[in-house]
């Protein structure tokens, strides 16, 4: 089956909806030691009318006739069973390029290098890698996202500080299957043993 890679950034949200078991290593290039861990990550779609997004544009000044739309980004341990803790959530709203979505903006409620509300820039290339440019107050940050398959996804993410420490993050997503997911995978491949 042939990938379709996505080409804006709903389509990468769309594409990214449900929840993902990821694994993460940071380097450190300074005297802290490298981390690593898991966590599921849950992506929600968000349509242009969400009042979140409304209200994150409203906030940052922006005209939210602008959204195309937007996603939440949720963490959990991937052994806590209950609902994901809203501090570690973050909305990103979607403010494409007029003349070309594979382009634009995004504003998000809170940074993942500062957690303050940032807008960053993107742009899709044409193998459907997602390119993120985020400049805080006092660092920069870069992120690489894309689909090796429609269930396994890679993120890199390189941060330059003010002070010359630089760090860099891999992670490997692979997506969960659902309950109903599963019984519909079930369903189908009963379906074509008895065809």
């Amino acid at each position: 089956m042939q990938l379709k890679h996505p080409t804006n950034m709903m389509d990468f949200f769309r594409k990214s909806e449900g929840v993902w078991f990821s694994q993460r290593t940071v380097h450190h290039f300074d005297s802290v030691e490298d981390e690593s861990g898991e966590s599921n990550l849950i992506v929600e779609v968000l349509e242009k009318d969400d009042p979140r997004a409304i209200a994150i544009c409203k906030q940052q000044n922006f005209d939210p006739a602008l959204i195309a739309g937007g996603a939440s980004f949720s963490w959990q341990s991937n052994i806590d069973e209950r609902e994901p803790n809203p501090e570690y959530a973050a909305i990103l709203v979607d403010l494409p390029d007029p003349e070309n979505n594979r382009y634009g903006k995004f504003l998000r409620n809170r940074g993942y290098v500062e957690g303050i509300p940032v807008v960053g820039i993107y742009h899709f290339d044409e193998h459907g890698v997602l390119t993120i440019n985020t400049e805080y107050e006092r660092n920069q940050g870069q992120e690489r996202c894309w689909f090796v398959n429609d269930d396994f996804r890679v993120r890199v993410m390189t941060v330059k500080m003010m002070n010359g420490v630089n760090q860099m993050a891999y992670c490997s997503e692979r997506r969960c299957v659902s309950q109903s997911m599963l019984e519909k995978m079930l369903d189908a491949n009963r379906l074509r043993a008895t065809s």
